[in-house]
């Protein structure tokens, strides 16, 4: 089983200038690969990199699909393991919210001494936050689903759902709303974290108009070795969601995730682009992906 990756799709031509604006901002960040093939008549742009040791996948075909906050990605600056957590936190802030927009003030609040929420230039939210964990430790970056819209209270649900789905599920922290606050019923979620897939990810419940919800512009890629993990996780993230092509689902809380095989992905990184373009040319007629013929593509 390996990590979850965040799947990001960026507007035309974006997905690996964007990647080598990330490899610059924190130590542990890399662009791995980059690569291009056609697809449905088009040219589509892929890259693989790494982002203070979170790897994430970028694409770029056709239009973009329009990147919102409802998945964002926490960056703990952590002052137990950084000293100069406080000084790093505003020198990554000012480089993300370069041609970005501001949702929340890099400022002080009640849960932290130093927080911030910004879209970057290319619509990516990141929640910057300065911390002082005890406790197990969390990762540097932790992508953050924002429950709103028609899901908003069902934070909760989700995280028990995905906590079953995967078999290292287990919850962190958990922070309910103590009483009402506004539209937010006491008992939603303010903040909880969980661990699934090797990956934290967090949650959060807003029941405020925010004119968003998930879409496949932000999506969770599960990297399945065997048609075995494929078959597993395509029938229990599609119980009471909606399947879609080329391993693309979404759940019944309506959030995109990609149940996909990691012979894309090598042959994306290794193979030639006769390779490539075989490969890629039975993907497309995929719906839930199978494993043996597109090995049997990469082979020829």
């Amino acid at each position: 089983m390996l990590p979850i990756k965040p799947h990001i799709w960026f507007d035309q031509d974006k997905a690996k200038e964007a990647a080598e604006f990330y490899a610059t901002l924190m130590p542990d960040s890399a662009v791995s690969y980059a690569n291009h093939f056609t697809m449905g008549g088009g040219e589509c742009e892929v890259v693989e990199f790494t982002f203070a040791g979170q790897p994430f996948f970028g694409i770029s075909a056709g239009h973009g699909r329009n990147i919102n906050p409802s998945i964002s990605f926490m960056i703990n600056f952590d002052l137990s393991r950084d000293p100069d957590a406080a000084k790093r936190i505003d020198e990554v802030w000012a480089k993300l919210s370069e041609g970005g927009k501001v949702l929340m003030a890099l400022d002080r609040y009640p849960f932290s001494e130093r927080y911030g929420w910004v879209s970057d230039k290319y619509g990516v939210s990141w929640q910057l936050i300065l911390t002082n964990p005890a406790g197990e430790e969390r990762p540097v970056i932790v992508p953050s689903l924002l429950f709103t819209e028609p899901v908003a209270g069902k934070a909760n649900e989700a995280i028990d759902f995905y906590c079953s789905v995967f078999k290292d599920g287990k919850r962190g922290t958990t922070a309910p709303r103590p009483e009402d606050m506004g539209p937010d019923k006491a008992g939603t979620l303010m903040f909880a974290d969980y661990h699934v897939d090797q990956t934290w990810l967090a949650a959060m419940d807003s029941a405020h108009a925010h004119g968003f919800g998930f879409s496949e512009a932000v999506s969770l890629l599960i990297p399945c070795e065997t048609q075995e993990e494929v078959d597993y996780y395509w029938s229990a993230l599609t119980e009471g969601g909606t399947p879609d092509q080329c391993g693309w689902l979404k759940d019944k809380f309506g959030v995109s995730w990609q149940v996909a095989s990691t012979v894309m992905f090598e042959a994306l990184k290794n193979g030639s682009p006769e390779q490539v373009a075989r490969v890629t040319q039975a993907f497309m007629t995929m719906t839930k992906v199978d494993v043996t013929a597109l090995q049997e593509a990469y082979n020829g």
